[in-house]
């Protein structure tokens, strides 16, 4: 499936979500016509829409999306809410809700360039899925940076989900439970994405 190159905020209006949600305080225009207009969408449509939106958050491709829902498939429990606990344990998320980057894009990229420490050991694979237990630190020589300096100090105001401890001092972030569906931070009907993956 082809990426879009759509300006952020104009995917935020087709997804109805807020662009903060993806880390960006800019404020939505009023200049597009026929915004509030409702279009109306098949039962594929709506489906395939949800998968899109997910997919829009966090930033994945759906070759990598469709090898999450095959794993959430065969786990125990809710294969939708499992999608999600999935996505939010990934690294450059947890990067993301622990403060230590202002977007998630942001974060794909400080982890590439070797930024971040998993239990002390060198990771730069964004995609990578934590686990229970897992500790995720800034590496040392980062730390005093100005980048990291201006990021810890937003870090300050910013709110992390009840599942990750995070240590704004040191910016280190624990993953002491699984991530939990009613802490997200965004409107999505993941079922209709396990609908749209049945067929």
């Amino acid at each position: 499936m082809a990426v879009r190159h759509d300006p952020i905020a104009k995917q935020c209006r087709d997804f109805d979500i807020s662009p903060a949600v993806l880390g960006y305080d800019k404020k939505e225009s009023n200049r597009h016509p026929g915004a509030n207009v409702r279009r109306k969408f098949s039962e594929y449509g709506v489906q395939l829409k949800e998968k899109q939106k997910l997919k829009f958050i966090y930033g994945v491709q759906e070759n990598q999306f469709k090898h999450y829902y095959e794993i959430a498939e065969k786990q125990a429990g809710i294969t939708g809410e499992n999608i999600i606990k999935l996505l939010e344990r990934r690294l450059d998320n947890v990067v993301f809700r622990m403060g230590m980057a202002k977007t998630r894009r942001e974060a794909r990229q400080l982890v590439r360039h070797n930024h971040f420490r998993v239990n002390g050991k060198k990771v730069n694979i964004p995609s990578l899925l934590l686990k229970v237990g897992d500790v995720v630190s800034v590496k040392d020589t980062s730390k005093s940076s100005a980048k990291f300096k201006e990021l810890a100090e937003m870090a300050e105001t910013r709110l992390s989900p009840s599942w990750l401890e995070v240590d704004k001092e040191n910016l280190t972030a624990a993953l002491k439970s699984l991530p939990i569906r009613e802490e997200l931070d965004y409107e999505v009907n993941e079922q209709l994405i396990v609908e749209l993956y049945s067929k």
